[in-house]
């Protein structure tokens, strides 16, 4: 699989430091209070996607402008989201190292995630193109609505899948289809090519959330950077979960609903739980609803010009699909 996806890897590998750099000066040049917080997550792991994907689409459109500022801008509203994220979910690690709150404070991490909200923008605006700060807005707002049905959730859960793909379009998805969208517009004012674009883009944020909420069920903690099943913990229904309830009987899958929306799961029926998953085979089940918007995006992606740039895009989608963490 690595040996096809070559490409991918080698324009990963040209760009990225020119986007660790820009994110290295532009998060320096912080108040103090919040530069330190900006710079561990910005500057800590990180898979790029969305910059890259910005980056990506724009090129392949026959922008030859500087599109840095703009692809950094979608890691920034990403990492914004992330610090926020692992305060409503009392989330103690973030890929590896401790989340920003427990480092830093509550405090000062919400500040820095306003902050990286704010110079996004900004660095949106300096292209003068008012599409591009409209698809910068509907992109935040998208994410914002993504995090409160996803926290409604917590305090009632359901088993719904069509909640359930509304949570991660908002939360993931929009802000995917976002870097793509802005990519496009920034090389053409043709909303067609922008929204075949979108397309890829929506598609391939689906199919990422999708693999990652499989992942969680099976990859160990070494691997995500984050503890096993702990969406389960967290009592979020995703979509392994989902499959695990319309399987079981109907008595058993009440019993399992009312203890995780009254927090009564102890770690022995979360373990419990999470062997039901695996011996279902439930994380594969959901890599193959996956597979099935990973087709979406490479076909959407017959509608932009062949180039190398759209090979990295549809290796971009078999890299989702393959992933580990």
């Amino acid at each position: 699989m690595r040996q096809d996806m070559k490409q991918l890897f080698a324009y990963f590998d040209s760009e990225l430091p020119g986007v660790n750099s820009f994110l290295d000066t532009e998060t320096a040049k912080l108040d103090g209070l919040v530069r330190e917080v900006s710079r561990h997550v910005l500057l800590g792991p990180g898979k790029r996607i969305r910059p890259v994907m910005t980056i990506c689409t724009a090129r392949t459109l026959g922008f030859d402008g500087d599109v840095m500022p703009l692809a950094c801008s979608l890691e920034m509203l990403h990492s914004a989201t992330l610090i926020h994220d692992d305060i409503l979910d009392d989330a103690t690690l973030r890929r590896g190292r401790p989340a920003a709150h427990v480092s830093f404070g509550t405090t000062q991490s919400v500040l820095a995630g306003d902050v990286l909200l704010a110079l996004a923008n900004r660095l949106g605006a300096q292209y003068d193109i008012p599409r591009v700060n409209l698809l910068l807005a509907e992109g935040i707002m998208a994410t914002a609505e993504g995090e409160i049905l996803e926290m409604a959730g917590l305090d009632e859960p359901v088993v719904d899948r069509e909640r359930y793909m509304r949570v991660i379009i908002g939360k993931t998805a929009r802000l995917i289809e976002t870097a793509c969208r802005c990519g496009a517009a920034v090389a053409t004012p043709d909303r067609e090519l922008e929204d075949v674009a979108g397309a890829y883009g929506l598609n391939l944020g689906i199919a990422f959330q999708l693999v990652d909420d499989a992942l969680d069920y099976v990859s160990p903690s070494d691997t995500m950077g984050k503890p096993e099943g702990g969406d389960l913990r967290e009592g979020k229904v995703t979509l392994p979960l989902i499959h695990l309830f319309e399987d079981i009987g109907e008595d058993e899958a009440a019993k399992l609903l009312a203890d995780i929306r009254n927090h009564e799961l102890d770690e022995a029926g979360q373990q419990r739980v999470l062997d039901m998953v695996r011996e279902g085979d439930y994380a594969n089940r959901t890599r193959e609803t996956a597979a099935r918007y990973i087709d979406e995006a490479k076909a959407a992606l017959n509608g932009l010009p062949d180039c190398l740039e759209r090979k990295v895009l549809s290796q971009a989608a078999d890299f989702v699909l393959s992933r580990k963490k």
